[in-house]
């Protein structure tokens, strides 16, 4: 149980000899935070968040006047369901106590409840709205790779330059590393930082070499990072016309001036790593290639020698070559004989089948044999027309006498006669004619005009019409 405070010894009433230890010192502090002050709710503003491996988060709690420490342990961090982030604004439940082996004042974290969004970040956002909006952010001008000198601008004594000095020592020494060094964290860090950018890019025209800028720090709270978020800053690297690569803080964190850059890295070793090649990886490289090279020259000199061995066993005396070409000449020429005889021998063949053809198609012997024809088709003609003037005449006689048999003048013939009026119209009953009528009386030989002087009409008593003409 801890001891109440008017009963504990004081260093007055025993003496040194009875001096506490400071493990019992701090176990006595806590034991009475503990007790005094108990389990308590408290608001304020993340910072530092930091998330180890054993799965705890230890937090910074503050607000404009002061700040406290704050450990959230594993078995009670599974139950907070928002992400934690420097700049939120909560509030927790926990236990006031202290850590005894460092003597640090501490809240063991119970709960975490969002109590919205942290000052800081909250301007860190406007801010950069902002100035997305107006084009800041807008610069990806390629930085050279490697750069022939690199001007460095951080800290001279914080651990960002151990790095990128380390790792461009090991990745590519022949670069030149000019360190500028200027305050990272505080007030004055924002305005040195700009001032510094000023004078580089006004100095690059005595030094063309200076190709780089590099802008570094190592990580901390959003509040030790908050020089890089000054809105002055984002502008002058904005406007730089030397080429600027921001690696501010840790991987997750974050600021303005990585937005303004050309280039940004997680980590100032990740932007060493980023501006320049490693030279082990080309020295390698190199020797692949060398050991391509040699191979490819081995080769092609073993191509070489073959081809030059089966030119020269190709290569023969002229004297050779020239009975050579003699023999192909004669070859050639005889065959070239030959070939001539055989087409001089189908041509006269086919100038002898052309002339026989033409023989058989000769005008005279078409007109000879036209003559035949028509002499043969006269001959003909004679003997079938007397044939034929028969036949017609038979058949025109048998004819004229079916004719005869059935014409209306043999019937006249015989002693009739076909009275007709003055239109021509056949007069066959005498109630069609009126006395004094005239009618034309046509027989089998020539007509007669005559006059109907009385009419009767027929009976059995035979009488003949009475006319005069």
């Amino acid at each position: 149980m801890p001891q109440d405070a008017s009963t504990m010894p004081s260093a007055d009433a025993n003496g040194p000899s009875q001096a506490l230890s400071v493990s019992e010192l701090n176990r006595r502090a806590r034991q009475a935070l503990e007790q005094d002050v108990g389990e308590v709710w408290v608001e304020g503003e993340l910072s530092g968040v930091s998330r180890p491996g054993s799965g705890h988060i230890y937090f910074t709690l503050k607000d404009d006047r002061a700040q406290l420490r704050c450990a959230l342990f594993r078995t009670r961090a599974r139950f907070v369901a928002a992400p934690m982030r420097d700049g939120d604004r909560v509030k927790v439940r926990g236990q006031v106590s202290l850590f005894e082996p460092r003597g640090d004042y501490q809240l063991i974290v119970e709960a975490v409840q969002a109590a919205g969004v942290g000052e800081l970040l909250a301007a860190f956002e406007r801010l950069k709205a902002r100035l997305a909006a107006e084009g800041v952010f807008a610069n990806a001008r390629p930085l050279p790779y490697p750069p022939r000198h690199l001007l460095v601008l951080t800290s001279p004594t914080g651990a960002a330059i151990r790095d990128v000095l380390a790792v461009l020592a090991a990745r590519w020494p022949l670069t030149q590393v000019t360190l500028i060094p200027v305050p990272v964290q505080g007030r004055e860090a924002a305005p040195a930082l700009i001032s510094a950018l000023g004078l580089l890019n006004r100095q690059q025209a005595l030094d063309p070499a200076r190709d780089a800028i590099l802008i570094t720090r190592g990580g901390g709270s959003l509040e030790d990072l908050w020089a890089f978020n000054d809105e002055h800053l984002a502008r002058a690297i904005f406007h730089s016309r030397l080429p600027v690569m921001s690696a501010v803080g840790h991987e997750v964190d974050v600021t303005l001036a990585d937005f303004a850059a050309d280039a940004r890295a997680p980590t100032p070793s990740a932007a060493a790593e980023q501006l320049v090649p490693d030279r082990r990886e080309r020295l390698h490289r190199l020797e692949r290639l060398a050991e391509r090279l040699g191979r490819a020259q081995r080769a092609r000199l073993e191509t070489e020698a073959q081809r030059l061995d089966h030119l020269r066993a190709r290569l023969r005396h002229p004297g050779e070559v020239l009975a050579a070409r003699r023999r192909q000449l004669d070859q050639l020429e005889g065959r070239l004989r030959r070939v001539m005889q055989a087409r001089l021998a189908t041509e006269r063949r086919r100038e002898h089948h052309l002339r026989q053809r033409l023989a058989l198609r000769s005008p005279d012997r078409l007109v000879e044999q036209a003559g035949q024809r028509l002499t043969r088709a006269r001959w003909r003609l004679h003997q079938a027309m007397p044939r034929a003037l028969d036949r017609h005449r038979e058949r025109l006689g048998g004819l004229a006498r079916e004719l005869q048999a059935v014409s209306p003048l043999a019937v006249l013939g015989r002693g009739y006669a076909i009275l007709e009026d003055a239109q021509g119209r056949v007069v066959r009953r005498a109630a069609d004619t009126a006395p004094g009528q005239a009618l034309e009386a046509r027989l089998g030989e020539g007509r007669l005009a005559v006059t109907v002087t009385r009419t009767e009409a027929c009976d059995t008593t035979p009488h003949g019409d009475r006319a005069s003409g």
